[in-house]
C-alpha cells in the first residue's frame, strides 16, 4: 500500500514539501499524492524526480490530479 499525501488546497511550494518529507520519511517504495491544480502537479512530479524517484502514473481525479511515484 503507498504511503498518501494529501495536499489538495495547498499553495505552491506546499505540496513538493509535503511530498519531499513523505520521501524523506517514509520506508515505503511508493508515494500517492494528491494535489487540486496543474502547477502542483508539476511541481510535485519534477521535485520527486529530482530526488530519483520515478513517476508511474498522474491521472486526473474530477477535480483534482493523483500522482503515484515509486523509489
Amino acid at each position: 500500500m503507498a504511503h498518501k499525501v494529501d495536499a489538495r488546497g495547498l499553495a505552491c511550494p506546499q505540496p513538493v514539501l509535503l511530498t519531499m518529507e513523505a520521501i524523506k520519511s517514509t520506508s515505503q517504495s511508493e508515494i500517492e499524492v494528491l494535489v487540486d491544480n496543474e502547477a502542483s502537479r508539476e511541481n510535485v512530479s519534477r521535485a520527486a524526480q529530482s530526488q530519483g524517484w520515478s513517476v508511474t502514473q498522474s491521472d486526473e481525479v474530477g477535480e483534482d490530479f493523483r500522482i503515484l511515484i515509486k523509489k
